[in-house]
Order: C-alpha cells, then structure tokens, then sequence
C-alpha cells in the first residue's frame, strides 16, 4: 500500500471566489487588459462553470486566455499577484477548508491543489495555506513573456493526468486519497480517487453526489488567515461534518425512494 494525499479543487472549493477573475483589477490597472477584455474574461470563466466539461468548451476557454495573455511580461504578473494577494485572495479562503487542509496534514498526507488557474496564481495562493504541491495550468514563455500557447491546460481529463503522473512519483495509493471539488466538471478528478468529497457543488455535481452517495459539504466561512490563527473558530469542523452528514442522508433517502419506485412499478 502507497501514501495517501488529498487533491483540492480552487476556486469554489478552497476560495469564495474564482482565483483568475479575483486579478482583474489590478491586471487591468496596470495595463495588461482593457475594460472589454475584463468582461470577456468573466463570461468565459461562466461560460466554463455552466458547460465546462464539454471538450469544445474547455478548449475555447483555453485558447481565449492563452491570446489573452501572449506578450504578458511574466516578472510582472508575478509581482501582481505577490503584491495583491493579501488583499483578493486571504479574506475569501474558506475557514472550513483550511480546517480540512490542515487535517489532511496532520494525518501525514500530502495536500496538492488542482485548478485551471494559472500556475503563477495558485502557486503564491498554496503558500498561503502552507501547500506546497500544486498542478495548475502552466503557458508557454519565450523571453521572458507568454508566447500565447499554453503548455499544460489543468481542466477535465487533463487534471487526472497530471495527479496519475504524480501518484505513480510519489507512490501515492489513489484508492486511499482523497479529492474536493465544486464543479462537475471536476467529475474525473473525483471518480479517480477513493474518497470524493463534493463542495458548494453546482447542480449537475450535486445529483451526481447523490446518485453515488458521495460526502456533500456546504462550506460558508470566508475568514482572513491572521483572524483564522487568532479565534481558531470551531464552526468549520462543525460545519463540515453537518455536510458530510447531510450527504450521506441525502443518499439514503434517493436510494430509498429508488427502491420504493422499483418495488411499486409492476411486474411484465
């Protein structure tokens, strides 16, 4: 038997917020996007949420942000994201997940973040919560700026590449891992470790969820870090295991009402 580690979604699922639009602002202040670009950059990153598991999809919202971002000097995103990331990202980190994360770190298991977010982003974002492993979407560089082709994409089918090439590396036993995610676009991801966990799921993910009686958890607590350290609130242990509780309900009663709906239909 390999080690087993815990494989988080991002945006949703660790953080009240999507990680890519959350630099917006500050990408647009300081000349990399213009107004009409901030607009389309949400509507992609909708347009992924609401159908983000089909191919075509993914690979249209792919090719935008690789556009987007060719000719980016990559020092100065860099410095963004360092400069800004107490102020867009530490406030929204969910209490319940950094909870989560920290057991999973205290069972000596490694904590590896998953998102489509670019690695320049979720990277510095880790570090915040004392992770250190992160698979993320990773764009090509040719002096020093984005050459507009994006090396490694971090969505759908591709996540589980990436954990599969980490897990024969690390020998970690994926039947003994865990993965949490929000989007079930994430479906892969989930289904390729023994333990998923849905988060705030979509509703697609949620009946999903329900059909293989998977943990649902409700995660409500955007807390900055410094005040986490302070107070050590008892909510987001509480919270999550009302989730897991209610999932597991929830489960029972559609195998339930399944089973009732068998036993009345009548026989041929």
């Amino acid at each position: 038997m390999g080690r087993s580690a815990a494989f988080f979604d991002l945006d949703k699922t660790v953080i009240a917020k999507s990680s890519a639009l959350a630099f917006g602002r500050p990408f647009y202040r300081d000349g990399l996007i213009t107004r009409r670009d901030v607009v389309k950059s949400a509507y992609a990153q909708l347009m992924f949420r609401l159908g983000g598991t089909d191919e075509q999809t993914m690979a249209r919202t792919r090719d935008y942000l690789a556009t987007l971002c060719k000719g980016w000097p990559v020092e100065q995103v860099r410095q963004i994201v360092a400069e800004t990331l107490h102020e867009l990202i530490n406030p929204y980190v969910y209490a319940e997940a950094a909870a989560l994360i920290e057991e999973h770190q205290a069972a000596g298991r490694d904590v590896v973040l998953v998102s489509a977010s670019g690695d320049e982003m979720v990277r510095p974002i880790g570090e915040l919560l004392g992770i250190t492993d992160v698979i993320a979407t990773r764009m090509g560089v040719v002096d020093g700026r984005y050459s507009g082709e994006v090396e490694f994409y971090a969505a759908g089918p591709s996540k589980v590449e990436a954990v599969s090439e980490l897990a024969l590396e690390r020998d970690y036993d994926l039947a003994d891992s865990y993965a949490y995610s929000d989007s079930y676009s994430d479906r892969p991801l989930l289904e390729c470790v023994g333990h998923p966990t849905v988060v705030n799921p979509d509703r697609a993910l949620r009946k999903l969820a329900v059909e293989n009686a998977w943990p649902v958890l409700e995660f409500r607590h955007p807390i900055p870090l410094g005040r986490r350290l302070r107070e050590r609130p008892a909510v987001p242990v509480a919270a999550a295991a009302l989730g897991v509780g209610v999932g597991v309900a929830i489960g029972i009663a559609w195998y339930g009402r399944h089973r009732r709906t068998r036993a009345a239909a009548p026989t041929a």
